[in-house]
């Protein structure tokens, strides 16, 4: 069985090589499908926004060893509030309870009906209002920034690649992050806070960087296509993805690793929480930008520049010249490069030798 060191030098000298650039039309079609239902999605259930979001009344009930929910709705109920009830276990002695907005007078009743129904005294309750006008401006402004974002980070790959179509095939994969990750919201209904904001902010850096590695190759590869008639753009493409495909599992691996263990802390140790909220976008986030960076952008990538005068006349003369194999078509062509040289040591005798000072008398 091969080694996974192993597997990484067939990829990038190219004696192992997956058609990814070949299937484009399929990446590409399942990429807008699940745009599409994301966006049905969104636009049918909604996200659930949190009380900071949405405005109410939070109680944070700390030291009790009882965490059982119903004598909070039980309380609950004899204020005659049914509706708008979240109640979630902090932990092994918390529990959180969030109402639709309240009076200050009713407040003060509920705090102190909820300390006898959990055994703590009145000041282990934490009582606030909280209005839906901060949780506006939170998305506003992350609105905003995303904007922003995507702009600057547009024109910067314009610039660093002298590509436009890099540029429009990174930012189209981050934008399929961005539905994706809102959808998985939309469909489990899990709570989004402004943690969740900030980890789905963070998850676009993410997706960008992978990205970014892909495409370097990319640029190193192609620096010089049209210049011989061999290999077409997108078999050029293909050797680039393969070639980084280890490196961006590695990545990947190294980076859900924590998240994974922090989304496990926080959902089965801790309860729901901060930590559940900017772990699962960032994990759903990370994933996406994942496969994101290794199928949709190429993909994209490639179906630009396959329009291009230049491309697509450099495409048809590597075709043109090349001979087919058999009456079905042509073989698929590996290409193949060195392996990269191991390191060894070359011993004591290759190591500099370090001149003698001459001692004063």
């Amino acid at each position: 069985m091969m080694s996974f060191a192993s597997w990484g030098n067939a990829l990038y000298s190219g004696e192992k090589s997956y058609p990814i650039v070949d299937k484009r039309k399929t990446w590409l079609i399942a990429g807008f499908t699940l745009i599409i239902l994301s966006i049905i999605l969104v636009g049918a259930r909604g996200l659930n926004p949190s009380i900071e979001f949405s405005g109410g009344s939070q109680f944070l009930i700390t030291g009790t060893s009882d965490t059982s929910q119903s004598r909070a709705y039980d309380v609950l109920n004899n204020h005659g509030i049914r509706e708008g009830i979240r109640v979630a276990e902090l932990g092994q002695s918390g529990v959180r309870v969030q109402t639709a907005q309240v009076s200050p007078e009713e407040i003060a009743q509920i705090r102190d009906e909820l300390a006898g129904a959990y055994g703590v005294d009145s000041g282990n309750i934490e009582a606030t209002n909280i209005g839906p006008s901060w949780g506006g401006e939170v998305t506003k402004k992350a609105a905003q920034s995303l904007v922003i974002f995507l702009v600057l980070v547009g024109a910067m790959m314009a610039v660093y690649f002298l590509s436009w179509s890099m540029s429009f095939a990174a930012l189209f994969a981050l934008g399929h992050d961005i539905f994706l990750t809102a959808g998985f919201f939309a469909l489990t209904q899990v709570e989004v806070s402004p943690a969740t904001v900030i980890g789905f902010l963070t998850i676009l850096a993410y997706s960008l960087y992978d990205t970014v590695v892909v495409f370097d190759r990319v640029r190193e590869l192609t620096s010089s296509i049209t210049a011989q008639s061999r290999y077409t753009f997108g078999e050029m493409v293909n050797l680039a993805i393969n070639q980084t495909l280890v490196r961006s599992i590695n990545t990947s691996i190294v980076a859900l690793l924590p998240v994974g263990a922090i989304l496990f802390l926080g959902s089965f140790l801790l309860g729901a929480g901060t930590l559940t909220d900017i772990s699962l976008a960032l994990f759903v986030g990370m994933v996406a930008g994942t496969l994101s960076s290794v199928f949709i952008a190429p993909a994209m990538l490639v179906t630009v520049e396959e329009r291009r005068k230049k491309i697509k006349q450099h495409t048809e003369r590597v075709l043109k010249l090349r001979k087919p194999l058999s009456k079905d078509g042509e073989e698929p062509v590996s290409i193949r490069v060195s392996n990269p040289t191991r390191g060894r040591h070359l011993g004591q005798q290759a190591q500099p030798k370090r001149k003698q000072r001459n001692k004063k008398r």
